[in-house]
């Protein structure tokens, strides 16, 4: 039997009827909805991911999580990466660029990222999250609507036009503490740079601790005018 193709209104009503309530309830639907293949969790081993990855292992503990390995992520990614697989025996599919750092730098010049970090993005983010997606009839994400103005009006389900499939945001209207009492209640494995005032990991180069005070992703390519990757425009 074909996969049902859900139209933006029908997704609408879906997400109007998931808003307010438990982001274990949205996985739920899409568990129920597009089954084992055909969907899978977009993972940064971020606070926000991880929690998500607690949620939906047990729910269905075989759901396909993937990760974006750029090359230059922090080894305490790595690190949490690795305790999550062995706790939750999860396997996380990883995707990462067809370019080399070394083969970058010949193409553009060494690190990229301190010059162009769109470029960067799209090289190492972009092309292999189209990647990771290819195929899929819907994927999950952690974001939450007070991290970034880009982020504020994301439905709890709906239509990624940039994708074209259906992009679940299950944790969509939580806050911070939100996510934080979860992992603490359910003692979840996170980045331990969240406890040296990183809030928001992204890569090594592109990161930086943020001081009390300042926007929580104030440490993401600070010095240019860039809050996002891109993977969620």
């Amino acid at each position: 039997m074909a996969a049902k193709t859900w139209t933006e209104k029908e997704l609408g009503e879906v997400s109007v009827r998931l808003e307010g309530k438990e982001p274990q309830e949205a996985l739920k639907w899409v568990v129920e909805n597009f089954g084992t293949r055909d969907f899978s969790l977009a993972c940064s081993f971020g606070a926000e991911d991880v929690a998500l990855v607690d949620m939906l292992v047990k729910i269905k503990p075989d759901a396909r999580i993937f990760y974006l390995d750029t090359d230059l992520l922090f080894k305490e990614t790595h690190e949490v990466k690795d305790a999550l697989a062995k706790r939750y025996s999860v396997k996380f599919e990883r995707f990462g660029p067809k370019t080399t750092l070394e083969e970058m730098a010949v193409a553009h010049g060494p690190e990229l990222w301190k010059r162009e970090p769109d470029k960067c993005c799209g090289i190492r983010k972009i092309v292999p999250l189209t990647e990771s997606l290819s195929g899929l009839k819907a994927w999950v994400t952690g974001i939450r609507r007070d991290q970034s103005p880009a982020r504020a009006n994301s439905p709890v389900v709906g239509w990624d036009e940039k994708f074209k499939l259906v992009k679940i945001n299950p944790i969509v209207r939580w806050t911070s503490e939100d996510v934080w009492n979860y992992i603490r209640a359910n003692h979840v494995p996170y980045n331990t740079l969240h406890d040296r005032n990183y809030p928001s990991i992204g890569c090594e180069p592109c990161t930086k601790q943020v001081m009390p005070g300042e926007d929580p992703r104030a440490g993401r390519w600070a010095g240019f005018q860039k809050t996002e990757c891109g993977l969620h425009k």
